[in-house]
């Protein structure tokens, strides 16, 4: 089968396509014939084992990734495919079904085939989308999930989403507003309109030149948040971030998505196939990409720009 390969840490050219052999299932794994999978930051981070993080941090990486390469050469923690065989003890799963799974540190997405544990994080692929759209979901929409529930979002509150146009910030916005929250959205210029489409109460531009007054965050006299998800991570700041921080009401909570190692399992994403086919969440697609251009996906993937996900198309049916 066709799989890219990571030979090496460094820039996107280190991944090359190579015929390797397909995965065999054990009791419990499912093989699936893979048809799209998801190009995040994460995976662009293990790619270059992050030549700008401190020494310290890569070392540590290097030892639990390996040392000169990744232990697990084929990248990918997001797939979306058909169940083409089964192991002996697999009981939930069946030949034919579209499934997708996120498969964190197991990688294996960038590649025709794949194997996943029944037991992981897998569930049924949502029926009203594509296998690309469905690609689109489980990483988003999972740190999403973490987020959320940790910040105790729930309807009536006011709840400020910073980096609302990636991955993770549309899908965070769009959960919330199911949930009925009121949803204030800050993004980058380009993508104010997107932003709105998805469902904002209030949209914001984090780039504007005046640093904004804490107090007008308060939009004309309501209440400070009671909750902040910060989508992008505490390393990328602005004026308006600042402002928001001190924006928040007593008692509120801000919630970053590097403020700890985020955890969910299977019935989360069972959750995200359910708000996709309720029609709560659609899944956001900047590019798609074929698997042999996948270090051109990286490349846009690293500008760290991209609207909502970045698709591979591995199968004819993406």
């Amino acid at each position: 089968m066709k799989a890219a390969i990571c030979t090496r840490y460094g820039p996107p050219e280190v991944l090359q396509i190579r015929d390797v052999p397909q995965p065999v299932p054990g009791r419990h794994d499912l093989l699936v014939k893979v048809h799209a999978a998801a190009v995040t930051v994460s995976e662009t981070y293990i790619r270059s084992m992050v030549p700008t993080a401190q020494l310290w941090f890569r070392v540590l990486a290097r030892l639990a990734m390996g040392i000169t390469k990744p232990r697990q050469p084929i990248l990918g923690a997001v797939l979306v495919g058909d169940v083409v065989a089964t192991g002996s003890s697999v009981r939930r799963f069946r030949v034919g079904q579209r499934v997708y799974a996120f498969t964190t540190m197991r990688m294996g997405a960038y590649a025709e085939y794949a194997c996943v544990k029944e037991s992981k994080i897998v569930a049924s692929a949502p029926q009203n989308l594509t296998a690309a759209e469905a690609a689109a979901l489980p990483y988003g929409g999972l740190m999403a999930l973490y987020c959320l529930r940790k910040a105790g979002v729930a309807a009536g509150q006011r709840v400020f989403i910073y980096g609302a146009s990636g991955a993770i910030g549309t899908a965070a916005l769009q959960i919330a507003k199911h949930q009925g929250a009121h949803v204030t959205a800050a993004c980058g210029p380009t993508n104010l309109d997107l932003v709105r489409s998805l469902g904002a109460d209030v949209v914001l531009d984090y780039t504007a030149a005046s640093p904004p007054d804490p107090l007008s965050l308060r939009e004309r006299g309501n209440e400070l948040y009671d909750r902040v998800i910060d989508a992008v991570g505490r390393r990328k700041t602005s004026a308006l971030k600042v402002a928001v921080q001190a924006a928040l009401a007593p008692g509120g909570r801000y919630v970053s998505v590097d403020d700890s190692l985020p955890r969910f399992g299977p019935r989360d994403l069972v959750r995200l196939t359910e708000f996709a086919e309720q029609g709560a969440l659609r899944p956001v697609i900047d590019r798609r990409y074929p698997l042999a251009q996948v270090a051109d996906a990286h490349r846009y993937v690293e500008l760290r720009h991209k609207k909502g996900n970045v698709i591979l198309d591995i199968g004819a049916f993406a």
